[in-house]
């Protein structure tokens, strides 16, 4: 067995003689060494590399986060089997890759790309498609036996997949399924509960928990580098804009004429076929040429334009406060997915349980390792800045209270040891960008972005500024007073081909021992977690957090009568 988290800390101290961190493995020549021998992740998580045959996998979902997932797997964990979408634009860019932005080719490289093969013809003779005419993910559940599928990867829409884990886990597959786990907490509950009967692994995407950086933070934490841990401040600031929003992709024409966005998509083949008949170099030609098959792939969902509500989706009309309506198509629906509470699950669900789970982690760091829950929270939510084409909040602000060393409710000064956390998710204006600040007595750590830490060693008072690092503002720290401030030179990787990875080795050596960081017990915590904050936000209220809720056994949840 590979040794653990704690052993391989120890390890780093006793082979320096001295305070040898994680810090000093991202700085030094260590970490070049260990990548030359095989995957970091498996160096510094705690599984092995790769042996015997990969894991044979299907694609339930190749949308947006099912692309990113591609992009992520270690052939020489996983062997991609088969894919499973619906709309003719998430295959394409499964095969091709999304070549909208140069940091969505590197994000999203697509099958071609990532295993060599030279045209989609090719690969199809290695990955075999369930689209809409083949039962889409319901085909490849059903068939997986005999097409040799060991396990699923699940990216689809939120409201699916509670139905797509269970119905996997009950085939005998494992899974590792996107957070939410599930749209609801007794739905998460009931998918744990499965994983436990059926003995599958069920792993859940939050990867900050495979991401270096946040490893360096908590042992940060646990070493006692920051003091004492009071306050931590998390947000992800969106510059989403009426037309400007990723979670209001452009729909085809002939299913809404009248879209501004639809509008566009024409606008723009029009644009790259120009483009490419003033190419001059080898380059140019390539590029214009990818586009415009992307773009006539974007378009093609048009055929789905009557089949959506074979798959579930449902036109429906709603009024703004005006009384003006705004028809939304059941197309609408399933391209639109995030922007609805039935299919989606706003801020909290996608943006908001990552980075609160994350922030968990940060409070049993400062508890030993000993898992803290919230003891409540309060909440705002509202939209400010889009109107009827949602039902989804566009901010969201929360503040939770956690216990500190030493709390104890029962003493009138013991039970003021807390530790705040403050989450904020804004649409219209990106300003800040994303990431997670720690507050400790002797210090600062700052997480941009998932890919750059600066830490302030200082007891000061630290100022937040933006930077015109990368392609917007970012988090930096400037401290009022001297401090020892150090910062990543090189990528990280973002921790989605290490969640994968594990997953894999922990399938290929099962032992009670090997278990993926986030199971179903930390899922379905992170759960009660994002979706009693999105009950406060919406209720406008605070609310307390009951331990019960967090039992996988009981049924006790934020939503049932009780916990309402």
């Amino acid at each position: 067995m590979s040794p653990s988290f704690d052993e391989r800390r120890e390890n780093f101290g006793s082979a320096a003689g001295s305070d040898f961190t994680r810090r000093d493995f991202l700085k030094g020549s260590v970490a070049a060494g260990v990548v030359a021998g095989g995957s970091l992740g498996a160096f510094y998580f705690g599984y092995g590399q790769a042996t015997g045959s990969p894991v044979r996998v299907g694609i339930l979902g190749t949308g947006d986060q099912g692309g990113v997932l591609i992009g992520a797997i270690n052939p020489a964990y996983l062997q991609i089997k088969a894919i499973a979408d619906i709309r003719p634009y998430s295959v394409y860019r499964a095969f091709h890759g999304d070549h909208s932005s140069p940091e969505n080719a590197v994000a999203r490289p697509g099958l071609l790309t990532k295993f060599g093969w030279h045209s989609q013809q090719q690969a199809r003779r290695h990955v075999k498609v369930y689209d809409d005419q083949h039962g889409g993910y319901e085909g490849l559940i059903n068939n997986a036996r005999s097409d040799g599928i060991e396990a699923v990867i699940i990216a689809l829409p939120l409201h699916l997949h509670a139905p797509a884990v269970t119905a996997a886990m009950k085939a005998g597959l494992h899974v590792f399924t996107e957070p939410l786990m599930a749209r609801t907490v007794l739905e998460c509950k009931e998918l744990a509960r499965t994983a436990r009967d059926t003995g599958r692994y069920l792993a859940v995407g939050y990867q900050r928990q495979y991401n270096i950086l946040y490893a360096d933070a908590i042992d940060a934490i646990r070493r006692g580098t920051l003091g004492q841990v009071h306050y931590v401040r998390a947000q992800y600031h969106r510059g989403s804009l009426p037309g400007q929003d990723p979670w209001a992709p452009p729909l085809p024409a002939k299913v809404k004429p009248d879209d501004s966005l639809a509008q566009a998509l024409a606008k723009d083949l029009a644009d790259y076929q120009g483009r490419l008949a003033k190419a001059q170099t080898a380059k140019e030609l390539e590029l214009w040429s990818m586009l415009i098959a992307q773009k006539k792939a974007q378009m093609a969902d048009e055929i789905l334009k009557d089949k959506a509500k074979d798959f579930g989706y449902s036109d429906q009309q709603i009024k703004d406060a005006s009384g003006k309506p705004y028809d939304r198509p059941a197309l609408e629906e399933l391209i639109r997915w995030r922007l609805w509470e039935r299919t989606g699950g706003g801020l909290m669900a996608e943006l908001g349980s990552q980075q609160l789970d994350v922030a968990t982690s940060f409070i049993a760091a400062a508890h030993g390792g000993r898992p803290q829950y919230p003891l409540n929270v309060s909440a705002a939510a509202n939209r400010a800045v889009f109107s009827s084409d949602r039902d989804v909040e566009d901010h969201v602000f929360c503040i939770l209270e956690y216990p500190a060393p030493g709390f104890d409710p029962k003493d009138p000064i013991a039970g003021r040891k807390k530790i705040g956390v403050q989450y904020a998710s804004i649409g219209g204006n990106g300003f800040g960008g994303y990431g997670e600040i720690i507050y400790g007595s002797r210090g600062t750590y700052i997480l941009e972005r998932e890919q750059e830490w600066s830490i302030a060693r200082t007891g000061g008072v630290s100022t937040v500024k933006a930077t015109a690092a990368g392609s917007g503002p970012t988090l930096s720290t400037q401290a009022s007073v001297s401090a020892a401030a150090t910062k990543t030179k090189e990528a990280v990787s973002l921790g989605f081909t290490e969640e994968l990875e594990h997953w894999a080795w922990c399938i290929r050596h099962p032992a009670a021992e090997n278990q993926p960081r986030c199971g179903p017990a930390e899922a379905v915590a992170a759960a009660v977690i994002a979706l009693t904050a999105k009950q406060a936000a919406r209720q406008g209220q605070r609310k307390d957090f009951h331990k019960e809720w967090f039992d996988i056994q009981n049924d006790a949840t934020p939503e049932s009568p009780e916990g309402a």
